[in-house]
Parts: C-alpha cells; structure tokens; sequence
C-alpha cells in the first residue's frame, strides 16, 4: 500500500489525491474498511476513493506465562484514513465532490469525516471535510515503517507474581512499578524474611491468578 500524496499516474480524472480521516464507531475500523472498499469497486468509484487505511504499529504482548505473541494495535483507535480525489475550488482549496462524500458518509458505523463544521440551510451542521497536510500523512504513515514494536504487558502495580527464571526462581511477590519501554519491571520478593525490591525482566516472570 502506497500512502504518498503525489498525483495518480494515469488518472483520467484531474485532481490530487488527499488524504482524509473519518470517525467510526469503537471496534468496526476493520469493518468499515472492507465495506468501504467493496462499495467503491461496486459502485465504480475506485477513481475517487482509492486507498483505505487503518494505521497501525508493532507491538509484543506479554502473556500472564511470560511468553511473547507478536501483534499489531491500531494507533488511532476509532478512525479510518480514506485517501480520496480531490478538485482545486475557487478559493483553491482541494474538495472531494458529493458522491464521494456521500458513499463514505453513509457505510455503515461511519461517524463523520473530522474537519470543520459549516451551517446549512436550517441551521443544520455539515462537516466539511480537511485533507491532512503531507507533514501530517508522512507523521501517521511513514513513522509505522520504522516504529520499534511496542511492549504491551498484562501487568500493574499490585498483582501477584511467580518468579520463573533466573536466580529469584520460584519466589513469590508484588508488583510496583511496570517499565513497558524496557521490557522490566519491579517487584518485592520476601528474601530472607525481608521485603526486598527486585528488577526483573517480562519473560523472567508469571502472572498469578
């Protein structure tokens, strides 16, 4: 998938395509990108929509055993990025015509595009849709490529661990303080008889139920 801003090659119609972001409801930017992409293809308007975009990055999730399961999040939850064509207007401002505007407003679980909001004829409020800048699209797009995976770990301050490796194996504790960035975490191990704090790495450790 290519998310440059450049001009179509080969495109028949005249325009630029740009980049919008549309709201979706909590848990269904999967389903609206499918959906929205059939209804393109179907309704022939893949001249006009022409790519859908969930960005997303690495991450590791460390289970409650220690071991590693690589994965992807999304890294704006509840919004899609639609990159559509769009036409100079007088002002020279670059729009997305009614059609278009009206096939992504109206799939399914779609909100709203993010922009600014204009009144219409009875008071009625339209969102106008805004195109990122090619600062804002290479921030989003570009920076996924070269992310470092994040670590994501099922663990707080107050739970109960089972040491499982290393040389405070099978010690018992609690957690106070989760470093995600370091893969690490410190927690107080009872060693000889006292409460004694202990950094110890993700996979060194187990969450107790």
């Amino acid at each position: 998938m290519t998310y440059s801003a450049d001009p179509v090659e080969g495109e028949e119609l005249v325009g630029r395509p740009c980049w919008y972001v549309v709201q979706v409801a909590s848990g269904c930017e999967q389903k609206v990108k499918s959906t929205l992409e059939q209804r393109s293809r179907t309704l022939d308007m893949t001249d006009r929509i022409l790519q859908v975009a969930i960005p997303q990055a690495p991450v590791v999730r460390i289970r409650k055993d220690g071991s590693r399961q690589n994965a992807e999040e999304k890294i704006y939850p509840g919004y899609v990025y639609v990159q559509m064509l769009a036409v100079a207007n007088e002002q020279g401002q670059w729009e997305i015509d009614d059609e278009a505007w009206q096939l992504v407003r109206n799939t399914p679980h779609v909100i709203n595009f993010v922009g600014s909001q204009q009144l219409r004829a009875g008071g009625r409020s339209h969102v106008k849709p805004m195109p990122l800048s090619e600062a804002e699209v290479e921030r989003v797009f570009q920076s996924v490529a070269v992310e470092e995976p994040k670590v994501k770990v099922d663990m707080a301050p107050g739970d109960l661990i089972l040491v499982i490796a290393g040389p405070f194996k099978d010690f018992r504790g609690e957690v106070i303080e989760v470093s995600p960035e370091r893969s690490k975490l410190k927690a107080l191990l009872s060693i000889f008889g006292r409460e004694t704090p202990v950094e110890l790495e993700f996979t060194q450790i187990q969450k107790e139920s």
